[in-house]
C-alpha cells in the first residue's frame, strides 16, 4: 500500500513536516527559530491541577519543543501508516483519512510521551559556571600589571572556584602599603568594581583553590 494514497494523506503531511524540521536543523536556519529550543508553558497550564496533569501526560517540557514536535510527527505518521496497512489487510479496506488521523493522533500522543522520557534522561542538562563579583572575595589573586596604591588600583588575576580566570582591579586594604606586580594578595572586600587585597605568600595560588 502506497503512502501516496488518499487515506494516508495526514501521515504524508506529517512526514513532510518532519522533513522540513530536519532541513531547518541541518542547514542552520534553526537560528531563526532558536526560541523553540525551550518550552514555556502557556498561562494557566503551569498552575497545577488539570493543566499540570495534561502537560505531564503529553511529555511537554521534558525536551526542547522542536524535538518533541519532531518525535510526535514521526510517531503519528508511523502509527498511521502501519495502522492503515493492518486494517487494509485485515478488513479489506483502510479507514478514511479523517478517521485515521483521529485514531492515530489518539495513539500518538501517549506513545510520544513514553518515548520522550528516556530521551530526556540522556540529554545534557544546561549548566552554568557564571559567578558574581562577590564570589571572588576571599580568593587569591596575583598583581599582574602596575603597582596598586590607595586610589590607584592595579590589574590582578584571580581564579574562581570553577578554575576560570578573572581580571580585576585591586587596591591595598591597608592604604599605607603598595602592592607590586607579582605579589600574591587575598581579596578581602569589594567596593563597586574595585577589590581590596592583603599581601601574603600563598602556596595555593595558581591551583585555583
Amino acid at each position: 500500500m502506497s503512502l501516496l494514497e488518499p487515506h494516508n494523506l495526514p501521515f504524508l503531511i506529517a512526514f513532510g513536516a518532519l522533513a522540513v524540521i530536519a532541513v531547518v536543523q541541518l542547514t542552520g536556519v534553526s537560528e531563526a527559530v532558536e526560541g523553540a529550543g525551550e518550552f514555556d508553558l502557556p498561562d494557566g497550564l503551569d498552575a497545577g491541577g488539570f493543566g499540570e496533569a495534561l502537560t505531564t501526560l503529553l511529555g511537554l517540557g521534558r525536551v526542547p519543543l522542536l524535538i518533541w514536535l519532531a518525535m510526535l510527527l514521526f510517531v503519528f505518521g508511523t502509527v498511521g501508516v502501519i495502522g492503515q496497512a493492518v486494517l487494509a489487510s485485515a478488513l479489506g479496506a483502510p479507514l478514511s483519512a479523517g478517521w485515521a488521523a483521529l485514531v492515530a493522533g489518539g495513539v500518538a500522543f501517549p506513545l510520544n510521551s513514553i518515548a520522550v522520557r528516556p530521551l530526556a534522561a540522556t540529554m545534557p542538562k544546561d549548566e552554568t559556571t557564571a559567578i558574581g563579583l562577590d564570589d571572588l572575595v576571599r580568593r587569591d589573586a596575583e598583581i599582574q600589571i602596575g603597582t596598586a596604591r590607595a586610589g590607584s588600583p592595579a590589574r590582578a588575576k584571580v581564579i574562581d572556584l570553577h578554575g576560570q580566570a578573572h581580571f580585576v582591579m585591586v587596591e591595598p586594604h591597608d592604604q599605607t602599603l603598595a602592592l607590586n606586580a607579582g605579589d600574591t594578595v587575598l581579596l578581602v572586600r569589594r567596593e563597586g568594581q574595585t577589590f581590596y587585597g592583603v599581601h601574603y605568600d600563598s602556596p595555593l595560588l595558581g591551583l585555583g583553590i
